[in-house]
């Protein structure tokens, strides 16, 4: 029995020992060999693709890896440049920058602030909170709520503490200025990029060049690293105009008074410096305010000096006399028969304001006879007078370096009949901008050359080209000294006390889609230089559409070109050279005709 169960426990042992299952049948393993080393070889490969993959990634695809890691992290902020100054010939400001901030958010961030914030923020905004909540009302991770908010309004904005609201530093124009000068100086838009006349004729010079600087944010968007500048910002370079500010004042000033005066539609002036061709002065009515563009219709926009044309009337008078004269054929003192106030070319009739008779080509000028401006005209050639006119820079497209100016239109003179060389030679038939016109009479004041325009400030002076003889100038010169001081003058109302005045006026009708207006619509001009012994200015004005009884250029635009003369020369200090102090009245006022 003892030895029995010794027996089994010996078995036992035996099994703890270790002895292997697989001696047992029923636990024997069948399983072939080839299985274990296939699965041996895909663990290995597996491994393989794995380092290959990794040294793929680390090596040939680094850079394109940081990169799109960079992006997810790393922004590059634009650094605005500050766009460069305008200023006037003498240095004042007439446009700058200021610093302003964009504000933009993140939607789903800012939409979850306090009602009562949302609102306070519409209100900082200058907008409804209705109009806030549609732009907040956006898939995308970044809105602007508004462009170039004043920096006041910003420090209210931040005490908000609006989670998902930020800023971005940029620049808003100011023109200190405003309406007086806006037509010369133009305006930016909200990108600070200049959309009308010197903003945007000097866009190149003023806008500068932007930089640019790579910072870490996060994902509310702010700035949590600084990785440095990428790229320097270059501020515009400053803008020195021609233009006088007292001055344009002035004729600003002038000119929105004739037109409320006179019940008009519109008025222009333009004053130029005779010796170095530069735009003192250039005002139009209607005008607006760059500071406040809103409501800004296309009457406000135009500028009217240099964008619209019309007919010159009388004022062009001069240039076919001076032609006359230029060839020889006559003198100031040669006699022309104008008859009894009537001349008819082929059936078409010619007039003047009465009869004169048998006056000088003196004469012609000073009482601005149709008749004997249109004998002279027939006795040259139409070519002559096509070249004297496009000399001077009629029907040319202006190079002034302004946008929008106009060419004009004067016709080939090979299709000109002669009623048509009799009309254009006193001013119809024909268009010009007052700058133009302006221009024109550069010959006259500067004894028979003439010189670029120029909008900035001159300082060398420049070369003249001779159009006319010295002293063809000098005649002309007596003779438009004779309209205004003369016994028979149209312009008595230019003449200014203390200062000799020559010049021209122009009555012309109006002009509308190729017709003459009906009912009759005028416009009233005068151009004229001062003062006579130097002349220093060529001014010219033209009131739009007159209303009153008043409508000649004698009327409406002397008179305001005498205001605009009389200040002007006080201004700059220019000494007298009359000893007039007394205005001569006119007689009727309206000596020329259209």
């Amino acid at each position: 029995m003892k030895r029995g169960g010794n027996g089994a426990a010996g078995a036992r042992v035996a099994a703890s020992k270790g002895v292997s299952f697989s001696k047992s049948p029923v636990l024997a393993v069948s399983l072939p060999t080839w299985r274990s080393r296939v699965v041996l070889f895909v663990l290995f490969a597996s491994f393989v693709a794995l380092a290959g993959r990794a040294m793929w990634l680390q090596t040939v695809t680094e850079d394109f890896l940081q990169g799109q890691g960079k992006n997810r992290y790393e922004r590059t902020i634009e650094l605005p440049a500050t766009r460069g100054r305008i200023l006037d010939r003498n240095g004042q400001v007439l446009a700058s920058s200021v610093p302003v901030k964009a504000v933009w958010a993140i939607p789903e961030d800012v939409l979850e602030s306090p009602p009562d914030k949302l609102r306070a923020l519409a209100a900082l905004l200058k907008m409804s909170e209705a109009e806030l909540r549609k732009k907040l009302d956006s898939d995308r991770t970044f809105v602007y709520l508004k462009r170039q908010v004043d920096m006041p309004v910003i420090d209210q904005i931040a005490k908000l503490g609006i989670k998902g609201l930020d800023t971005r530093k940029e620049y808003k124009r100011y023109y200190p200025q405003g309406e007086i000068v806006t037509h010369l100086v133009g305006f930016t838009n909200v990108e600070d990029v200049g959309q009308e006349s010197m903003e945007l004729a000097q866009q190149k010079t003023l806008v500068g060049t932007t930089g640019s600087r790579r910072v870490i944010k996060d994902r509310l968007g702010q700035i949590v690293e600084d990785v440095g500048l990428s790229k320097e910002p270059h501020d515009g370079r400053d803008l020195t105009l021609s233009v006088d500010s007292k001055l344009q004042y002035i004729a600003y000033s002038q000119v929105k008074e004739a037109v409320a005066k006179f019940k008009a539609k519109a008025g222009a002036a333009v004053v130029l410096d005779v010796k170095t061709g530069e735009v003192l002065a250039l005002a139009n009515w209607p005008t607006y305010d760059p500071n406040d563009r809103k409501g800004l219709t296309g009457a406000q926009l135009r500028n009217r000096v240099i964008t619209d044309t019309f007919e010159p009337g009388s004022t062009l008078k001069p240039f076919t006399v001076a032609l006359a004269l230029d060839s020889g054929r006559v003198t100031p003192n040669t006699r022309i028969d104008t008859g009894a106030g009537r001349f008819v070319i082929n059936g078409a009739p010619i007039s003047d304001t009465k009869a004169h008779g048998v006056i000088t080509v003196a004469e012609i000028v000073e009482m601005s006879s149709n008749i004997g401006t249109s004998k002279l005209a027939l006795s040259m050639p139409a070519r002559e007078m096509w070249e004297m006119f496009t000399e001077v820079g009629f029907g040319q497209q202006p190079k002034f370096g302004f946008p929008g100016a106009v060419a004009g239109r004067v016709r080939p003179y090979k299709s000109w009949r002669p009623v048509e060389q009799a009309t254009m030679s006193y001013g119809n038939g024909i268009s010009v901008s007052l700058l133009q016109l302006a221009r024109g009479y550069m010959m006259f004041a500067r004894d028979g050359d003439t010189i670029p325009l120029s909008f900035q400030k001159v300082t060398e002076p420049p070369v003249g080209r001779q159009i006319i003889k010295p002293k063809t100038a000098r005649d002309m010169r007596e003779m438009l000294e004779r309209v205004v001081s003369g016994e028979h003058g149209t312009a008595k109302l230019a003449q200014v006390p203390g200062y000799r005045v020559g010049g021209k006026t122009g009555t012309a009708y109006k002009v509308e889609n190729g017709k003459y207006a009906m009912p009759r619509k005028y416009v009233g001009s005068f151009v004229g230089m001062v003062p006579m012994s130097n002349p220093r200015f060529i001014i010219a004005v033209m009131i739009d559409e007159p209303t009153t009884i008043a409508h000649f250029g004698g009327t409406v635009a002397a008179p305001t070109f005498a205001a605009l003369a009389a200040n002007a020369l006080r201004a700059l200090n220019i000494p007298p050279d009359s000893d007039v102090t007394e205005i001569v009245a006119p007689n009727d006022g309206s000596g020329e005709v259209m």
